[in-house]
């Protein structure tokens, strides 16, 4: 047995590796990283099933008060213009993911101190009321009070990456925060009973397998009922335009097989920036762990303004174009559309 071999026994045996175990695997090539993807599409099946559940993005407004270093919608981008959807488009949005077949909608935007926990929670409890859908917010770090009044609201799930592990990065890249911040926002979702959602950005500047791998760890010793990872991809409005992409392009694709294997029973969402990273990039994903996929339902007029990558898919299309995209996607992979809200499998 070789090494790639006798690792990924051990991952599926539920053992223990350490970080330069983890990143030996984001390092295979050719047969070897073969053997991880079948290794972890199989286990996806076996633990997950073959459904995909569908959750419809709602990027509701692209107004934010941080200046993160990576994002196309920080508040110094003045090329952006800004948009805060009203309350009835968002109502009549979720409607419309309803209709199109999503068990779940995610409330997305920048940090937007416009949607206090209160204008949140109206908008929360007319979703519920209207549609039965589960509801994600992705609104970035809040307080636990806020947090509390949220889930008494009726929010379901709750997304917040912490980006990167390592302290350096992460304060270089967010000037308004501090990774503590982070942790301890996620510690709160967990303690109030919300199912949580987080993850990292894979291939930032500087980064090494070696840190991929340790955030692969954390991510995993954070027991998430989520788990959401992207490709970074340098926009071009950012201080961080023109950063290149990892010399190996697998590499991204390993860590979300790797992400599967180390969380045989977490939601593992086919993330949009990997339509970006190639054009048959979320179709790859769902083949090598995930079971997830998040059609953008964003009336179409919103779309171009809501781009905190660049080459973002499907922002000249509208909600229906992508319901029906994503469709025909799973079909030629012999994927069902799941049916239901698709909340966590981890017990309480």
């Amino acid at each position: 047995m070789n090494v790639t071999q006798e690792l990924l026994s051990r991952l599926l045996a539920n053992q223990p590796v350490t970080a330069a175990e983890l990143a030996l695997l984001l390092k295979a090539q050719g047969k070897a990283c073969e053997l991880i993807y079948a290794t972890a599409d199989g286990l996806r099946s076996r633990r997950m099933g073959d459904e995909v559940f569908l959750r419809g993005i709602i990027e509701f407004s692209n107004i934010c008060k941080n200046n993160c270093w990576y994002c196309g919608i920080r508040c110094d981008n003045t090329s952006v213009t800004r948009y805060r959807m009203t309350d009835e488009e968002i109502i009549e949005t979720a409607r419309n993911a309803q209709r199109w077949g999503c068990g779940t909608v995610v409330l997305q935007s920048g940090e937007d101190p416009f949607y206090t926990a209160g204008r949140l929670g109206d908008i929360l409890r007319r979703i519920k009321e209207e549609t039965g859908l589960a509801v994600t917010l992705s609104v970035g770090v809040r307080s636990r009070d806020e947090l509390s009044r949220l889930k008494e609201a009726g929010c379901d799930r709750y997304l917040l990456r912490f980006e990167t592990t390592s302290n350096a990065l992460f304060s270089a890249i967010h000037p308004d925060e501090p990774f503590e911040n982070r942790v301890r926002c996620l510690t709160d979702l967990r303690e109030l009973g919300y199912q949580v959602g987080s993850g990292f950005m894979i291939g930032l500047p500087g980064s090494t397998p070696e840190m991929i791998a340790h955030d692969i760890l954390f991510a995993t010793r954070l027991s998430l009922d989520m788990i959401g990872c992207g490709p970074f991809l340098s926009h071009p409005d950012t201080p961080l335009a023109e950063k290149p992409l990892l010399a190996d392009r697998e590499i991204y694709y390993k860590t979300i097989a790797l992400l599967r294997l180390l969380n045989p029973d977490a939601h593992i969402p086919a993330t949009t920036a990997f339509d970006a990273l190639d054009p048959d990039g979320r179709n790859l994903v769902l083949q090598r762990g995930a079971n997830v996929f998040m059609p953008n339902v964003t009336p179409g007029k919103f779309r171009r303004n809501y781009q905190l990558y660049p080459n973002k898919p499907c922002v000249d299309e509208d909600g229906a174009a992508c319901a029906i995209c994503v469709r025909g996607r799973l079909a030629n992979l012999g994927r069902p559309v799941g049916s239901g809200p698709g909340h966590t499998k981890r017990l309480p």
